[in-house]
């Protein structure tokens, strides 16, 4: 039987392959890679936020060759039903019964376009999908694959024609990542390595399959973490309820989306335990997108990172 110890440090070996193999198509964009296979990894879903062109799409679609699995995309428009995600029932003529045709939720990677740009109703449908695994039409349940992972991305700069994202929906994400134009090193490797007609998407191997990525998620318990780094986390969250910034603070929920991401990077890193740094890595990622500032901060131009790195440099570290 394998110790705890050597399983930690296949997540550290294969997470490193990973993120190796996902550079071949994405440039400039580690920190993003690391925090997805980290969401994965802990079953959290993940909200990527960025303007057109800075490949979010193929930033998943690169995860999904990579772990070997099915990877659905939906682009998500005004005019999008539920049933267009979830799937319908539809009368077979030959048996004389309805059967249900799945949509394409019914998948193990699920890229959820411009999430924004759809009305909450089709914005609803997920809910259930995201939170319990299963998906219900008509009465009957329909269980969805043990590995389901949802990755929606939104534009940050339109507005017009969008519906913003009800605050039940935005908590239903482990992390919110902001994707940002490349470095001018990164940019400049990117031009020079261009060729006229040539697709960004590159041809990747599979480097694990699905019940690996099941199995290495249930190791992530053997990860240990002191009564002082779980109080320095409570202080955090805490403090986010009480900052005069802040309208709404973060929940339970995303303290313990911050404990699980914490625990994926301490045995990412090839630890068996969890520190101060690892928690405050994963601050700003899972509760950027929580938090409610008051409206007259909005207009002065607060922001979340910013406020959460205040209370970051305000909370006591444990030795």
């Amino acid at each position: 039987m394998e110790s705890p110890t050597a399983n930690l440090s296949r997540i550290q070996s294969v997470t490193n392959h990973v993120i190796q193999t996902m550079d071949q198509s994405i440039i400039g964009q580690q920190e993003n890679l690391r925090l997805l296979w980290a969401s994965l990894l802990t079953g959290g879903h993940v909200l990527l936020e960025g303007v057109p062109g800075l490949g979010k799409t193929l930033m998943v679609r690169s995860l999904a060759q990579v772990i070997d699995c099915q990877c659905s995309r939906v682009q998500f428009t005004p005019d999008l039903m539920p049933s267009d995600v979830t799937g319908t029932k539809v009368f077979d003529l030959q048996s004389g019964r309805f059967s249900f045709r799945k949509g394409p939720i019914f998948t193990n990677v699920l890229l959820a376009d411009e999430i924004n740009r759809t009305p909450p109703k089709t914005q609803a449908a997920l809910l259930e999908a995201m939170e319990e695994k299963q998906v219900t039409v008509d009465g009957e349940t329909f269980t969805l694959p043990p590995l389901f992972f949802v990755v929606a991305t939104q534009n940050p700069v339109e507005y017009e024609g969008t519906y913003v994202l009800p605050e039940a929906q935005l908590d239903r994400f482990a992390v919110k990542l902001i994707v940002d134009y490349p470095d001018e090193e990164n940019e400049n490797l990117l031009f020079s390595t261009h060729k006229p007609g040539e697709r960004r998407e590159k041809s990747l191997q599979p480097v694990i399959n699905m019940e690996d990525v099941l199995y290495l998620r249930s190791e992530l318990e053997q990860v240990t973490v002191e009564s002082s780094v779980v109080q320095y986390l409570l202080s955090i969250i805490r403090a986010t309820r009480k900052h005069p910034k802040i309208a709404l603070g973060a929940s339970p929920r995303a303290g313990l989306s911050v404990l699980s991401l914490s625990k994926a990077e301490a045995a990412m890193s090839g630890r068996t335990f969890v520190t101060p740094d690892d928690i405050k890595g994963m601050i700003k990622p899972a509760l950027r997108h929580r938090l409610i500032l008051h409206p007259d901060g909005e207009l002065e131009g607060w922001k979340a990172d910013d406020i959460l790195d205040e209370i970051i440099q305000s909370t006591v570290v444990p030795r």
